[in-house]
């Protein structure tokens, strides 16, 4: 299995997580690496995006200054800090890995890590 989260879990409002992403199987600091979510009912959404170096990243709107992406190459394992939670980041949240090889490109998914913010 290319990806494997953890880190998820129950959590009150105002409360904080940090999530893991486990990447085996590819050359990962090769592979630009991203965290989704999908709510009950709503479409998956991008949550943040980090660049092969770790050089570049992107936040949508809604988790700008909450959440940080990061990534540690030696480790091949990606994270997201979740910070400030609110009942609208519940979710399953999963990691992508988006790695190219030539001419080739290899998409991975992780297979999600249920996130739910409640009091």
């Amino acid at each position: 299995v290319p990806l494997v989260e953890s880190g998820g879990g129950l959590v009150q409002p105002g409360g904080s997580l940090r999530l893991s992403c486990a990447a085996s199987g590819f050359t990962f600091s090769s592979a630009a690496m991203s965290w989704h979510r999908q709510a009950p009912g709503k479409e998956r959404e991008l949550v943040a995006f980090i660049s092969d170096s770790g050089g570049s990243t992107y936040y949508a709107d809604s988790v700008k200054g909450r959440f940080t992406i990061s990534r540690d190459n030696y480790k091949n394992t990606l994270y997201l800090q979740m910070n400030l939670l609110k009942p609208d980041d519940t979710a399953v949240y999963s990691c992508k890995a988006v790695h190219v090889l030539g001419v080739r490109t290899n998409t991975y998914w992780g297979q999600g890590t249920q996130v739910t913010v409640s009091s």
